[in-house]
Order: structure tokens, then C-alpha cells, then sequence
């Protein structure tokens, strides 16, 4: 009896010790050959990122486009990951995804948190409200009710706007909220990305919008990676390349009708 409890422990630890083994070896293997890189955004924000329901849902746009054409070059396909525009940071933070491709601009309390890219793109800030609200220049949202995007850039420009022109904030997870408030009157205004907010102005006749032209206020986006990640600087030197040779122009007159 105790032969056979002696033989079964043996087998037992050669059995773990197997296992062990494989497991290791496995995920020394995926971690050093993974070709496969999760790529976070918010699919909310056309061209930037949206959802073709005319394709079965499938997510579309000048960020897909960019990181597929990057992350091609060196190797990798892209797994897309639909979020809330507000988690995003976080869920780069807790390996969630590998990058955050969203239009995202690189403030200073974000890059305490995450690494950025070289900037791909610059827009303005849009006020969108309905035809006819009189809402016009800044000055015309005082005591009015704007919506913003939880945790964007345009999220900060109204509490600085609110600075000096008293106006109440209201923020939503996503674009389309935003429109649908204005629409329902709930809200007098939004302030979006210009070139998001055009594709929204076409679908919406009933609504207008004017921009902010000082250099100042324009916005540019960045791809934002985990602190010390490997990709920042391999990225950022396919986006180089891109600029040089005319690639990344391409897109954007693809996506924005080369309004850049």
C-alpha cells in the first residue's frame, strides 16, 4: 500500500512538473511572438471611429485605417475593442488594450497617466446647436446648457469656457447622446471635434454649428500606449515614415476630404 501511494506521488509530481513545464514554455511563447495587438477606442465618433451597421456592426474609420496600416508594417494584426471615450485611459492602464487609437489629445494630466505619439491629427472645437437658437459666438452661451463628452477635450474647454462665461455642463458618454439632447431641447448646445461634428451637421439638418479659429483652441490627437510601452517609439516611427511619404495624407483625404 504505501509502494502504491509512493508510485502515485511520483507520478503526480512528473505530471506537474510536465505541466509546469508547457505552461511556461507557452507563455514565454505568447508573450515574446504575439502578433495580435488589442487596440481600445470608442467607436462614437465619425470619421474618427464609428459603428457600419451596413456592415454587420463592423467599426470603420481614419483611426482604424491608421493603426491597421501601422501595426501591419511591423507585424501585427489589430483586435478592435469598443469602449466608453471616459474608461479608456483606465482600461490601458489595467492591460486591457495595447493602444488607444480615439482622437485623443495628449494633455498634460494624460500623459502623467499614459504615453503618447507624435500627434496624426489636428481639428477645432465645433459648438453644435439647433438652427434658428441664436447661439452664435461664445458670448451666446452664457447661462446655457452644453453637453460634452465624458472625459474629453471638449469636457475641459467647457469648464474653461465656464471661466469666464457662466454656462451649465452636462456631459454623456457618447456623441450621438449629445446630438439627441440638442434635438430634443434638452440641451442648447454641444461642443464636438469639428470634423466629427460636420458628419452629424450633413445627417442633421435642423442643427448648425460655428468653430473656434484660434490656433490656440485647435485640438490634435495622439496614440496613447501604457507607460514604458515597447510600441510607443515603434509606432511613432512608422507614423514618421507616414508622414513623409505622403501615406497618413492619403487618409486623411480619404476620411476628411482633405480639409488638412
Amino acid at each position: 500500500m504505501k509502494k502504491t501511494i509512493t508510485l502515485l506521488a511520483s507520478l503526480m509530481l512528473t505530471v506537474g512538473l510536465l505541466a509546469a513545464c508547457g505552461t511556461s514554455s507557452q507563455n514565454n511563447n505568447t508573450s515574446g511572438d504575439k502578433k495580435v495587438l488589442t487596440m481600445a477606442t470608442s467607436a462614437d465618433y465619425p470619421p474618427f471611429e464609428y459603428v457600419n451597421t451596413s456592415k454587420g456592426g463592423k467599426i470603420e474609420g481614419f483611426d482604424i485605417d491608421l493603426a491597421n496600416a501601422i501595426a501591419g508594417k511591423l507585424g501585427y494584426k489589430v483586435q478592435v475593442k469598443d469602449m466608453d471615450f471616459s474608461g479608456l485611459i483606465e482600461g490601458l492602464k489595467s492591460g486591457q488594450a495595447d493602444f488607444v487609437l480615439a482622437g485623443m489629445t495628449p494633455t498634460p494630466q494624460r500623459k502623467q497617466n499614459v504615453d503618447f505619439s507624435d500627434i496624426y491629427y489636428t481639428a477645432q472645437y465645433m459648438f453644435i446647436s439647433k438652427k434658428g437658437s441664436g447661439i452664435n459666438t461664445l458670448q451666446d452661451l452664457k447661462g446655457k446648457t452644453v453637453g460634452v463628452q465624458l472625459g474629453s477635450i471638449q469636457e475641459a474647454k467647457a469648464k474653461d469656457i465656464n471661466k469666464t462665461i457662466p454656462i451649465k455642463i452636462e456631459d454623456r458618454n457618447r456623441i450621438p447622446d449629445l446630438i439627441e439632447e440638442i434635438k430634443a431641447g434638452r440641451f442648447d448646445a454641444a461642443i464636438v471635434e469639428d470634423s466629427v461634428a460636420k458628419g452629424f451637421l450633413e445627417k442633421n439638418k435642423e442643427l448648425t454649428g460655428f468653430t473656434i479659429s484660434d490656433k490656440a483652441d485647435e485640438a490634435g490627437s495622439a496614440i496613447a500606449f501604457p507607460k514604458n510601452s515597447k510600441l510607443t517609439t515603434k509606432f511613432n516611427d512608422e507614423l514618421k515614415k507616414m508622414k513623409a511619404n505622403g501615406e497618413l495624407q492619403k487618409l486623411i483625404v480619404k476620411w476628411f476630404g482633405g480639409v488638412k
